[in-house]
């Protein structure tokens, strides 16, 4: 599920300025996902069988409509002509998001917005997807780790570009679907495990990329650990009891670490005990 082609890295700063503005409409939506499933957001959702045939004929349009929407958001950026790496935007509309979100959301599936997906966590809007996952540079002989596993539908977009992904779920529930979604799916390039991603997983270290997926009060010291020199962690942390901001963090050769604060973002909170 890897790609070949060698990545076109543009700035970080192009890249979060060209998502500023998708981020602050996204807070504006969040009432509209809310009122879609509010009575279940913290209950149990309803997943319907997955289906390859039913992906290939009803979703496959509608999910190169959201990739191209992608691509057009960036180009109304004009920020020096930057675009959204291709290989990002070929693993966006390889992975059939609607498998990965509730039955009675699935016409919501590729629209730009987050979706409940039970127990208090939800699925992140294709935007801030596709951001996260452009800001870590993966290759194709990379190893990455991701904190949050929830729907495992990050897990898969990064399983389309990375050699291996290893994913850690808190909650038991999620963990377990997720884990069986995406086995279905065909993702063997992906491991996930039920426990407490501030730790990360030392037994896998080191990592060229690290991910989290939920808002942590700091940046987690075993992840920064557990980050190949030259590597990179995308993360949001909070910067007051109310905000939160996305951190890019680069490991030197040198081991010492440089940290970029790109723009506010909003996470459920990281949980667990640390």
């Amino acid at each position: 599920m890897s790609h070949n082609t060698s990545h076109n890295q543009c700035p970080v700063e192009f890249r979060a300025a060209r998502f500023a503005l998708s981020l602050h409409r996204a807070a504006h939506l969040l009432p509209a996902w809310r009122s879609i499933a509010a009575p279940v957001l913290y209950g149990i959702l309803t997943y319907a069988p997955l289906a390859a045939s039913e992906d290939n004929d009803a979703y496959s349009a509608v999910r190169a409509d959201m990739v191209e929407h992608l691509k057009d958001y960036a180009r109304v950026q004009d920020l020096d002509g930057e675009q959204l790496d291709p290989e990002v935007l070929a693993a966006m509309n390889q992975v059939p998001r609607h498998q990965f979100v509730p039955e009675g959301l699935r016409d919501h599936a590729y629209e730009n917005r987050p979706l409940p997906i039970g127990y208090g966590q939800t699925i992140s809007q294709p935007y801030i997807v596709a951001l996260m996952t452009d800001l870590l540079n993966v290759d194709d002989d990379d190893v990455v780790l991701e904190v949050g596993t929830g729907s495992g539908y990050q897990a898969a977009v990064l399983a389309e570009l990375a050699k291996y992904v290893y994913s850690i779920e808190i909650i038991e529930p999620l963990a377990e679907q997720a884990t069986k979604r995406l086995q279905q799916l065909g993702y063997d390039n992906v491991t996930t495990r039920i426990g407490d991603g501030y730790h990360g997983w030392e037994e896998q270290a080191p990592f060229d990329a690290i991910m989290v997926t939920a808002g942590a009060e700091n940046v987690p010291p075993p992840l920064v650990r557990q980050l190949k020199p030259g590597g990179r962690m995308v993360i949001p942390v909070s910067s007051t009891p109310f905000t939160q901001h996305l951190l890019l963090l680069e490991k030197t050769p040198q081991g010492t670490v440089e940290t970029r604060q790109l723009l506010p973002v909003r996470f459920v909170p990281l949980t667990g005990d640390h």
